[in-house]
């Protein structure tokens, strides 16, 4: 008798091929489609690849357990001045437990999803490095992952695209998704002000408090960010504070952005049994292939990153993962540097 497994299914080519590698392996797969109300072609395209592939087609909404889970923390880092991760906030919390919830209905084990990693023995590992997505999936629970397959963790994305052709898969030239799946536009502050979550303008305003110009309001920026300020000088400007306490975004020529030493909560282990000590890793601050070099300290109930180089602009409300070789070791979510 065949494994049942539960894929989710989006709609998009990765998913897609995703499906059709785990029939090749010899499971029972049911695709679930992940609806949060929004409308669009997803949930058509997915059940016209469910159609193609043979498969059970299944449909959840989610989008109460979306907003409790993520969009109301969403807005509410952003009232904070902060800078949100919502797809590594929903992984966890949201995206595989109604995966998992439809397992347990068919009496199956395992979930997958089309995501560019690898487990081992409940161990997340990174994919491909030209796609590799450990970095979203790095607040997933040991117990979690026990039951997950990535059939794409040791694929690129061109090849997916080429298995999807000849494959014969409907969405096989479907170009991706790259925005967060509740802000279909890509707008973020236009979402929260359409929500009545803005806030309201304030001061630019230098190290020495001396006032540059009018800020749109907080939720507009985020550190580092050297764009759309709106504020000419004798050098360019970035973003190097965020001061919700007194409504001001504080500008700098950026010289000042690098930090050696990043504070963070909330540590969820992977790959090791826990922190008691110092240990090397090295670390991604944000979502990219970009990796430092650091040591790892406890810090209460947290953990504090040494870094070799300084690192620019570690931002409040993001991710520190931290690696072992190809291993994810952990990760935390920074609260501040110095």
């Amino acid at each position: 008798m065949k494994e049942t497994i539960v894929l989710g299914l989006s709609g998009g080519v990765d998913s897609a091929v995703a499906a059709t590698l785990l029939k090749e392996q010899g499971f029972a797969v049911t695709g679930l489609y992940l609806d949060i109300g929004l409308g669009g072609t997803g949930r058509e395209d997915a059940a016209a690849v469910a159609d193609r592939l043979g498969i059970p087609f299944r449909v959840a909404d989610i989008r109460a357990d979306l907003e409790r889970q993520v969009c109301a923390p969403f807005a509410a880092a952003y009232r904070a001045g902060r800078t949100p991760l919502p797809c590594a906030q929903c992984n966890p919390t949201v995206k595989f437990p109604a995966l998992f919830r439809l397992a347990e209905e068919l009496g199956g084990r395992y979930v997958s999803t089309g995501h560019y990693a690898n487990v081992e023995n409940g161990v997340l590992k990174k994919g491909r490095p030209a796609n590799d997505q450990s970095y979203m999936l790095a607040r997933l629970s040991r117990k979690q992952l026990q039951n997950m397959i990535f059939p794409l963790g040791n694929y690129e994305k061109r090849q997916v695209r080429g298995l999807a052709q000849q494959f014969g898969i409907p969405v096989a030239d479907k170009p991706d998704s790259m925005e967060i799946c509740f802000i279909p536009h890509g707008d973020y502050a236009a979402w929260l002000d359409e929500r009545g979550f803005s806030t309201p303008e304030g001061d630019f305003v230098d190290k020495s408090g001396q006032v540059l110009g009018r800020h749109k309001g907080i939720h507009h920026y985020t550190l580092g960010q050297g764009r759309g300020l709106g504020v000419s000088g004798p050098h360019r400007y970035y973003v190097s504070a965020i001061l919700p306490q007194t409504n001001q975004v504080v500008l700098s020529d950026g010289s000042d952005l690098g930090r050696g030493t990043v504070f963070g909560t909330q540590p969820n282990w992977i790959g090791v049994e826990g922190l008691d000590g110092p240990l090397e890793v090295t670390v991604r601050l944000r979502h990219s292939r970009t990796e430092g070099e650091g040591v790892l300290y406890p810090e209460g109930e947290g953990v504090r990153i040494e870094m070799s180089t300084p690192a620019r602009a570690p931002t409040p409300g993001q991710l520190a993962v931290f690696y072992l070789g190809d291993v994810v070791a952990g990760s935390a979510w920074i609260v501040s540097s110095q």
